[in-house]
């Protein structure tokens, strides 16, 4: 059924398509239809603290302002991150800043954090019936000078705390100015710092811990890797998501759109972010949980997140192209390597 779905939908203009979904999902979820087709593979696990129904999750990118949190919740997800959300909406990069790479199973994106705003994210997640864990992914607008960004960040932390199971700090996407370079030195330090602080104050307020996570780019060799996890366990963060997308063109080369902007998802990361997943472990010793992300096409490819150290794993452009029989297929996979 999904792949008539997505020969239709590949018709449309990648961010037409990427619309038209969000708004059937949304539809569909406020009247139970993906539950009626789709039933939560259970395999259940804790981490953070939080106890999700599979280690398989939806990554942050597909509904970055909530609009459709129960439809893609009831299509068997373990869990769904949403965002990712600024303190003021933005219309994003200008268009077009989508593009498919359908031989290799990839997308590259320059969306720029386009979303309706923190407020209107929070008024669709207190309208959501949802009972699964949720996260809540965060970053700067576009024109908040880097070294001010601290600010946006914890703006959006004081507004989503209170409705998010847990919150993402997204400091790796290469389509805002200036981001990446928060995960370097003084300024990731600084902004870690400023999250743990403000998270006490908010601990005391509302009287619960929501874990705080950490989004990494697969753009790093093993020793900035290192450095970047010691620096994210010192400060008290609770994970570390490996990764978001990268700007290296390894495994596209020549295809149409490949030159283009952005940043790459799907098959052609998969290497990458797996080679992450891999120091990380070894530096984490699984004294912090790993949430791997990248190039997820097959269950197995979950699997191997999981063997290589992830507590969890997320997909986004794999589920473009596979639909939600991909998973089913990846907790399966993890089951059996758990057997």
């Amino acid at each position: 059924m999904y792949t008539i779905a997505r020969e239709l939908l590949f018709k449309l203009t990648p961010e037409t398509a990427h619309e038209l979904t969000i708004d059937m999902l949304g539809i569909g979820g406020r009247l139970g239809l993906p539950g009626l087709i789709c039933n939560t593979p259970q395999l259940p696990v804790q981490v953070m603290g939080l106890n999700f129904a599979n280690p398989f999750g939806l990554a942050a990118g597909l509904d970055k302002n909530g609009d459709a949190i129960d439809g893609l919740g009831q299509l068997g997800f373990g869990f769904v991150e949403i965002g990712t959300i600024t303190p003021r909406p933005q219309p994003g990069n200008p268009k077009p800043r989508l593009f498919r790479l359908p031989q290799a199973q990839a997308v590259i994106n320059r969306m720029g954090f386009n979303n309706k705003g923190v407020d209107y994210l929070i008024s669709r997640v207190e309208k959501a019936r949802f009972n699964g864990v949720l996260g809540i992914n965060i970053g700067k607008n576009f024109d908040t000078p880097v070294e001010r960004a601290n600010d946006d960040y914890l703006i959006c932390l004081e507004k989503v705390y209170q409705h998010a199971d847990y919150i993402t700090a997204n400091i790796s996407s290469p389509n805002t100015p200036g981001l990446r370079t928060l995960q370097f030195g003084d300024q990731l330090k600084s902004l870690l710092d400023a999250l743990a602080e403000r998270r006490e104050g908010l601990i005391s307020e509302y009287g619960k811990r929501v874990p705080l996570a950490i989004k990494i780019a697969p753009d790093m060799n093993d020793e900035e890797t290192a450095l970047v996890a010691n620096t994210i366990e010192q400060a008290g963060m609770d994970c570390v998501i490996a990764t978001n997308t990268t700007i290296g063109r390894e495994g596209v080369e020549g295809l149409p759109f490949a030159e283009e902007a952005g940043g790459l998802s799907g098959a052609p990361v998969r290497d990458k972010s797996l080679a992450r997943v891999k120091v990380l472990a070894e530096v984490l010793g699984g004294r912090l949980p790993i949430i791997g992300v990248g190039g997820i096409t097959e269950g197995q490819h979950a699997a191997e997140l999981i063997a290589a150290g992830a507590s969890l794993v997320q997909v986004y452009s794999g589920f473009i192209y596979r639909g939600p029989a991909l998973i089913k297929e990846s907790v399966d996979a993890i089951a059996a390597l758990k057997k």
